[in-house]
């Protein structure tokens, strides 16, 4: 009784406060990969791209299921990066699981962008291109 005791307790702390964060969709998930994705390209400078801002909300719409959802994701994004950057954004939009899973999302392709320009960014940029977040100019 005693261990059963402790295993609730320990289970309630586990998940009080911000441990209790949401956890993204596998909808959301992919999107924002997507969308961390093509926005390294972009910070990378990788030459010939630039963003597509209709056809990233058309791809959101499609993986969420409407426009709204898009923009609340690409909006958490948004307070992510603000966040990170230490400016000032609307807290209602910021959202812990997006920070944490754009963080490594964009470490782990900016690595790749980094070791080899050339390759990655036709690779990442031809993808997120094929996806509707990029286009060629």
């Amino acid at each position: 009784m005693k261990s059963k005791l402790a295993a609730v307790v320990l289970l309630a702390l586990i998940m009080s406060g911000p441990a209790r964060a949401a956890m993204l969709s596998d909808a959301e998930a992919t999107f924002l990969d997507q969308l961390v994705t093509a926005s390294a390209v972009l910070e990378q400078r990788c030459v010939g791209y630039e963003v597509n801002g209709a056809g990233s909300v058309q791809l959101g719409a499609r993986l969420l299921g409407s426009t709204d959802a898009a923009m609340a994701m690409i909006e958490a994004y948004s307070a992510a990066i603000k966040a990170r950057d230490g400016e000032t954004s609307d807290p209602g939009k910021f959202r812990p699981e997006v920070s944490d899973a754009a963080a490594k999302t964009f470490r782990r392709v900016r690595t790749d962008l980094i070791r080899n320009p050339k390759r990655a960014c036709v690779d990442y940029g031809d993808a997120s291109v094929d996806r509707g977040l990029l286009r060629r100019y």
